[in-house]
């Protein structure tokens, strides 16, 4: 059964679609299959691939949330082997609005995944850069959470807010949401205040900072104008290896996770 993971910070720019999509690719890569799903209405996630073309095209998560439209139909390959997306439209900004009078609407993504889940070893969500409705359906969707840190000023503000949500959603809608830990993103090893914020983080989230440090550089930019991942245009930079190695570190922890599991007695 898939973990699902939501990549979640309500401040944009921070590295959140582009950690979504590298992570999958490598995830993908390394033999997981892999759904990204695109929670985000500028839909930046679905156009960083190069999907093929098929019926459903002119389909998105929003059918699949508002007008229960079947994953069967909805779901792209993509050209990477192993990695499927279910796109984003813009038909999402509405969305938060046409879910308030829907029952559980707080858990109709959550409905839609639930009968993909053993398709899959992991699923990606990439969230929107707010806190509304379309975020807290991400949350009670997902296992657990994914937090890109920016390298730069004020790197830790709105934190507080986004660990206030999660909060909400464990305690107040019942569902046990982990945090996986937050990811330190457009790290420039030249600048001092980059070193800071590093230092900051891991001194404020002790236990919860991934030890790899995504790099700040333009290729990230650069791949999803061709609607590739840096593993297929720049594969040997270091950028590449950063993600490659968060995608093992994923995979390390949740090893680490099974191995710690108690056997269950007869």
């Amino acid at each position: 059964m898939a973990k699902i993971l939501a990549i979640v910070n309500q401040k944009g720019g921070v590295g959140k679609t582009t950690t979504a999509v590298n992570l999958a690719s490598y995830l993908a890569k390394q033999g997981k299959f892999t759904l990204i799903v695109d929670m985000d209405p500028q839909g930046n996630a679905t156009s960083s691939f190069t999907l093929k073309k098929s019926h459903a095209d002119r389909f998105s998560i929003y059918d699949a949330i508002i007008n229960a439209a079947p994953t069967s139909v909805i779901r792209r390959e993509t050209d990477q082997v192993g990695l499927h997306i279910i796109p984003g439209s813009r038909d999402l900004a509405g969305a938060a609005v046409e879910l308030v009078q829907v029952p559980r609407r707080e858990w109709q993504l959550h409905r839609v995944l639930l009968p993909i889940r053993h398709d899959y070893d992991y699923i990606i969500i990439d969230c929107p850069p707010s806190l509304d409705l379309l975020t807290v359906n991400s949350l009670t969707a997902a296992d657990e959470v994914l937090i890109p840190v920016q390298c730069e000023y004020l790197a830790l503000e709105g934190l507080e807010q986004l660990l206030s949500t999660i909060n909400l959603v464990k305690n107040n809608l019942g569902h046990d949401l982990k945090i996986a830990g937050a990811l330190l993103t457009m790290y420039n090893r030249n600048s001092r205040l980059s070193r800071e914020v590093v230092k900051e983080v891991r001194r404020n989230f002790p236990g919860y900072v991934f030890d790899t440090v995504i790099p700040r550089t333009v290729l990230l930019a650069e791949a999803p104008r061709l609607g590739k991942t840096i593993l297929q245009y720049a594969p040997t930079s270091p950028a590449a290896q950063a993600y490659r190695e968060l995608a093992q570190e994923l995979i390390n922890l949740e090893n680490k996770d099974i191995c710690e599991t108690p056997l269950a007695k007869d």
